[in-house]
């Protein structure tokens, strides 16, 4: 279909996206080539799906295992014209791609994921009233405009809660824990330099952190991966625990509003939903990702599909596949830190070890900084407890993730 026919139809009312199946043999361009852009490259070439990434980093974890790159910034009009003319259907690996550079995409080639959900996940209070509008519950929340505005919502909110910028931020980053009320106008100084909206949280006192991956096809077929359960230091991701210990009724209703999201927000390959439960099991969703996500790992090994192959089948309008559990696992994360003894643990084993099956997966990244992610560690075993006492008898992360 040429690129006037696309508009034409646009126009007229009928989305393409509807209808249109993408089979293997056929190019998949990934705006993006951090390590979710390498494990769905990985996912898709075993189905035989080519790959072509842009990145402005030259060698870049999904560059290494793409057909090839387009090394250049994604705000480079030519290099996104030259991506579209090679591929026949685009996705994105992480959510801060420039929604105006996907809607260009949009009008050049087929991004079924669109530049809408970017729109909106971009954006804490956009995303926070679309998830309300999905019927579904966040934590109470105000939109903050003026110092004022702050004090008087940390007088009704209490503390401690968490000041946001609308915009950016990611592992901890643009956020500040107002622990008194005193607090609150550094906060609001430090925080309204980024020039964005902020947005003022109330602190929920959970009892455990989950997240359920959320797969949707343009055809409308809709699937969610088990929940998984989440531990956090630094507010960045350690362990994934699946199953998580959270009662089966909590957890099916998580897996309930994931799908819900997704529906609503007319979600096309994987959305991740991020949720905070108290200790009487009420749910709030936290935040969103449209995209695969590092809490959803621990599918690669554990689960009949992974979440990289169900977004290659969703983007692509195949059927869905099976989010079967097969056996208890837990991800743990490999930050810079870790890579040495990690790989010292590697070179020291001289047999399996019984219990636990240990999938290693690296991502190509040339410099190990401390605290950035630079792979991750699957944990196959009969029991979380087993995996999770794997994790401390090797001693790799012990007083290595602070």
């Amino acid at each position: 279909m040429s690129r006037a026919e696309r508009a034409a139809e646009r126009e007229s009312g009928v989305k393409a996206a509807d209808s249109r199946t993408i089979l293997p043999g056929s190019t998949i361009g990934v705006l993006g080539g951090g390590q979710l852009g390498r494990m769905l490259a990985l996912a898709g070439r075993a189905m035989g799906y080519r790959f072509v990434t842009l990145e402005p980093t030259a060698d870049s974890p999904c560059g290494q295992v793409a057909d090839r790159q387009l090394t250049a910034a994604y705000t480079d009009q030519a290099a996104a014209e030259e991506l579209a003319r090679l591929s026949d259907v685009i996705t994105y690996e992480f959510e801060n791609v420039d929604a105006g550079v996907a809607a260009m995409l949009e009008s050049a080639s087929y991004v079924p994921q669109g530049s809408r959900l970017l729109y909106t996940t971009q954006h804490r209070l956009r995303e926070k009233r679309a998830i309300e509008a999905a019927g579904v519950q966040v934590a109470p929340y105000a939109e903050i405009r003026s110092l004022e505005e702050l004090r008087e919502a940390v007088g009704r909110f209490g503390t401690p809660c968490v000041l946001k910028t609308a915009t950016g931020g990611y592992d901890g980053k643009g956020q500040w824990v107002i622990r008194a009320e005193k607090e609150a106008e550094a906060a609001y100084e430090e925080l309204s330099r980024a020039g964005t909206e902020l947005v003022l949280e109330q602190f929920i006192r959970f009892e455990r952190e989950l997240s359920v991956i959320a797969a949707r096809s343009p055809r409308g077929e809709v699937r969610t991966f088990p929940a998984a359960e989440n531990v956090h230091v630094d507010n960045i991701l350690h362990l994934s625990i699946v199953p998580a210990a959270a009662p089966g009724d909590v957890l099916a209703r998580a897996e309930q509003m994931a799908a819900r999201i997704a529906e609503a927000l007319g979600v096309v390959g994987l959305l991740a939903v991020e949720l905070f439960q108290t200790a009487d099991g009420t749910l709030y969703v936290n935040e969103l990702a449209p995209r695969p996500h590092n809490s959803g790992h621990y599918t690669m090994e554990a689960c009949k599909t992974s979440q990289f192959e169900q977004h290659v089948r969703a983007i692509c309008n195949l059927p869905l596949g099976s989010t079967e559990l097969m056996t208890p696992v837990v991800m743990v994360n490999v930050l810079g830190q870790h890579v040495e003894p990690l790989l010292e643990w590697l070179g020291k084993q001289s047999e399996e070890t019984p219990d636990v099956a240990v999938k290693v997966h690296l991502y190509g990244k040339r410099e190990a900084k401390t605290g950035r992610k630079m792979g991750h560690v699957n944990l196959l075993a009969a029991r979380t407890e087993e995996a999770l006492a794997w994790v401390e008898r090797t001693g790799i992360w012990r007083d290595r993730s602070r």
